[in-house]
């Protein structure tokens, strides 16, 4: 694959898509993990998961094994989840408690700030230097109740990066943390994540013919879209649609927001829903997509109820994504297929993704944001 391949400073009159290539070939998916995904922040739990010493979460980010830890002084932190010894993981399950980070191949023992404590029958060993050995830290910050880390070079503040989300958020009282979180549900995709990000980020443009139901509430005709130097929101005002439609009875408030976030998380919101959307890679042509689903009311007969059928809606919705997006990856290695071009109208959102891929595969720097 050639980054000069695609022309990032074409307007979106003009612009044509990614090569098709950039979501099959092994090549392009190697250069992503060093200058997309190591080159930003990225959302990788939620806060309540450690929120006490000793407690941890692990994930893996483009191959990436990582574990959050709150540590004994109460400061959070990351680091990959690789013992310095012969790389095994530390820690297998993905969340728990500890009181200290042991390797269970040979024992060797890091602290919960990462520092190396115990290492069996090295004596002898010339040219070791412990300080130097403990475990690779990685820069952690919070937003909305959520962690986020950066593998890379650290250019701008998480503030900065999700600008203008929390300034959005205050505007509107929203707060994501103020909600309860309340269920993970997880799908193994066949498409490149890339293929995912393009279906969410095409200005509601698939709505009416793939969403029939979600269709039904919003209102077509004013559904917008803006961009931002990391980040985009599509919106529409909600219309009520049928009140027998159970999109109707869990979709509510005045508008619906969908925000994205570089390079594959999304957040949206309704009133006193919200869902966090994360696209992980597994692989040039396999994903997997991480919902997290979180409710302002979360107690008694009624709030159950109205929980289960908001998160069938969302499930409904995500096996017609699924189901158009594993189509799209395979018409992709189609040799009839090379490129395509951008609605003007519509898919503004997606054209701004483009760029920024487009940027990164073409500079050896890890982020240009």
């Amino acid at each position: 694959m050639n980054p000069a391949d695609f022309d990032t400073s074409l307007p979106l009159s003009r612009a044509r898509t990614i090569p098709a290539s950039w979501y099959f070939d092994p090549a392009a998916y190697r250069i992503e993990r060093e200058r997309v995904f190591a080159g930003s922040w990225q959302m990788v739990g939620r806060l309540a998961q450690v929120s006490g010493p000793g407690d941890y979460f692990t994930c893996e980010l483009a191959d990436e094994p990582i574990l959050v830890v709150r540590d004994n002084d109460d400061t959070l932190r990351a680091f990959y989840n690789v013992c310095r010894h012969r790389a095994a993981p530390l820690l297998t399950a993905p969340c728990g408690h500890v009181t200290k980070l042991r390797c269970r191949y040979h024992g060797w023992t890091y602290d919960l700030a990462g520092k190396l404590r115990g290492v069996p029958e090295f004596d002898g060993v010339e040219d070791f230097d412990r300080e130097g050995f403990g475990l690779r830290e990685i820069p952690l910050d919070t937003f909305g109740g959520l962690v986020w880390i950066h593998p890379g070079e650290v250019t701008q503040s998480l503030a900065e990066f999700l600008s203008p989300i929390p300034e959005w958020m205050r505007s509107r009282g929203s707060d994501l943390s103020q909600l309860h979180f309340v269920r993970r549900v997880s799908y193994d995709v066949n498409c490149n994540w890339k293929v995912y990000v393009d279906n969410y980020l095409d200005g509601g443009y698939h709505i009416r013919t793939v969403h029939p139901e979600l269709a039904g509430v919003l209102d077509y005709s004013q559904y917008r879209t803006a961009v931002y130097p990391s980040t985009s929101l599509q919106s529409s005002p909600l219309t009520g649609g049928d009140a027998d439609d159970a999109a109707n009875r869990t979709r509510k408030g005045d508008l619906a927001a969908y925000w994205w976030v570089w390079p594959n998380f999304m957040l949206n919101l309704y009133d006193g829903i919200a869902d966090t959307n994360l696209v992980l890679p597994l692989g040039p042509d396999r994903c997997r997509v991480v919902f997290d689903f979180y409710f302002r009311e979360v107690e008694g007969e009624s709030a159950g109820a109205f929980m289960n059928e908001s998160i069938a809606v969302g499930h409904r919705i995500q096996t017609e994504d699924i189901e158009i997006c594993e189509e799209v990856q395979k018409g992709l290695r189609s040799s009839s297929y090379s490129t395509g071009r951008f609605s003007v109208r519509r898919e503004i959102a997606g054209h701004h993704f483009h760029r920024l891929l487009g940027e990164r595969f073409a500079s050896g720097k890890q982020s240009l944001l």
